[in-house]
């Protein structure tokens, strides 16, 4: 039985492949045939009101760190309160991304975008209005809310209108945005007060609700839905009034069909040992990736730098420039060098930046060598979110994309973003307790489990690099 299954499972999987590309070159041929600038503007225009989302996700997550000692001093929060502070952020994002993926096929991709951009605008507001701890932190609930669906829905939504000449350049502006919300809170907070920066991430939320009412719904859910009219309209005013769009409607039709007859995966289902290596590898990524300390890093960067001596306001600065610069330039190196090697040195330059910031604040705590102590601390956390952007956090995303069959995509890739996200609740959580055991400790911990990431990369994670889904799967099964 377990043979007859995975032979039907693959039937199915070829079906699959064999629906997706002819669609995929239809799409580009429809969008090179109709090179309109009309046509371009809309995929464009489209991306960028969408990937206004993401910036929201970032300055949601860049919110903390420069505001900590401001709102611990204007609402007397002890330290406690603000890791709670902190970290419920990544507590309501688990609950987002639990929903989101129901809420964007029951309402669409633009229905699911308005309610996550309704969550950050309440909490914001709550921050900006806040005169204690508990409307603080439901306000951080709320946006948290808000980056979870925004995590699924914006990467979904662009995939689904871009043609394959542009869908590659135009995902990637997904994680560049992100790290650019977060850049400019770190920057911007350095120089506004706690509540004018919160007012700030209603920025990006307006331009994403003025900006859906000029874009079109995903086609692709439309004629999921069976909404034929809407759907056809979509996909004209996305490939130009000219297009033809005929045969590549019907590609997309017989696409979701062909999906609609894979069987539907239960959660138990993933346990199963043909699917347990992939689950295995999809997860542990997830883990490895927020165990190893960037969220404890992220949220609290202005401390550390605080800590160590270092000015507050220019470190931070630095930091934010640097993970914009190496998140940009590692998109273009992906398909070239491959994932496992970008783990590999990325894994390695998180253990040595983890190293010199423990040495840093070991001089500090035993007074050896003071004069040193804030030089060390900026090399080390610079090589640490440098080296972070450069794979460790984009990648795992990448194969997590790759490893699953896609009867158990949506279940899978459910569970490992609910991992990651219990993750960074986790490290945001315990890094201020950790830090005041001790603070060079906390980092030599880091560097153990980024250590251990190494070890799992090796011998478990395959190179996906150059292969068909068959292909990974039969690497992964062998």
């Amino acid at each position: 039985m377990g043979i007859q299954e995975d032979l039907e499972q693959c039937k199915n999987r070829a079906e699959h492949e064999d629906v997706r590309e002819p669609l995929m070159d239809e799409q580009d041929g429809s969008f090179a045939q109709s090179s309109s600038k009309e046509s371009a503007r809309m995929v464009y225009l489209s991306t960028f009101v969408a990937v206004c989302g993401s910036f929201a996700f970032g300055s949601c997550a860049g919110y903390s760190s420069p505001t900590e000692n401001a709102v611990r001093e204007d609402l007397s929060l002890s330290l406690a309160e603000y890791s709670v502070f902190g970290s419920i952020l990544t507590f309501g994002a688990m609950i987002g991304a639990i929903t989101s993926g129901p809420i964007a096929d029951l309402i669409g991709r633009k229905g699911a975008l308005r309610v996550a951009t309704s969550f950050c605008v309440a909490g914001w507001l709550a921050i900006y209005f806040a005169q204690g701890v508990l409307a603080l932190d439901l306000g951080r609930l709320a946006t948290g809310y808000g980056m979870g669906v925004f995590s699924y829905v914006v990467p979904v939504f662009i995939a689904e209108i871009a043609p394959k000449s542009l869908r590659g350049a135009l995902t990637t502006t997904n994680q560049l945005m992100i790290c650019g919300g977060v850049s400019v809170a770190f920057i911007i907070g350095t120089v506004l007060t706690w509540r004018a920066l919160a007012l700030t991430g209603l920025v990006p939320c307006a331009i994403l609700v003025f900006g859906l009412f000029l874009i079109p719904e995903s086609p692709r859910w439309l004629a999921k839905r069976g909404r034929e009219d809407e759907f056809q309209t979509a996909l004209q005013k996305l490939r130009g009034k000219e297009a033809d769009i005929s045969q590549e409607a019907t590609e997309i039709k017989e696409y979701i069909e062909t999906l609609e007859r894979l069987p539907k995966a239960r959660f138990l289902d993933l346990f199963q040992r043909r699917y347990l290596r992939s689950v295995i590898i999809g997860v542990g990524l997830m883990v490895f990736q927020q165990f190893g300390g960037i969220n404890g890093v992220c949220f609290y960067v202005s401390n550390i730098f605080e800590s160590a001596g270092f000015s507050p306001s220019l470190g931070t600065i630095i930091y934010a420039i640097l993970q914009v610069v190496v998140t940009a330039l590692n998109t273009t190196v992906i398909d070239k060098a491959g994932r496992k090697p970008l783990l590999l040195v990325s894994a390695s330059g998180l253990i040595l930046g983890c190293i010199i910031t423990a040495t840093a604040f070991y001089l500090k705590v035993n007074e050896l060598a003071i004069k040193s102590v804030p030089a060390l601390t900026l090399i080390g956390i610079l090589l640490y979110i440098g080296s972070f952007s450069a794979g460790m956090g984009a990648v795992p995303w990448v194969i997590m994309s790759e490893i699953f069959p896609i009867n158990i995509k949506g279940v899978a890739g459910s569970l490992a973003t609910l991992v990651n996200w219990f993750g960074a609740w986790a490290v945001s959580y315990t890094y201020n307790y950790l830090m005041s055991w001790s603070s060079y400790g906390t980092f030599i911990l880091y560097a153990a489990i980024n250590a251990l990431a190494i070890v799992f990369v090796v011998t478990v994670v395959p190179e996906t690099k150059g292969r068909t889904l068959e292909q990974i799967q039969a690497a992964i099964n062998a």
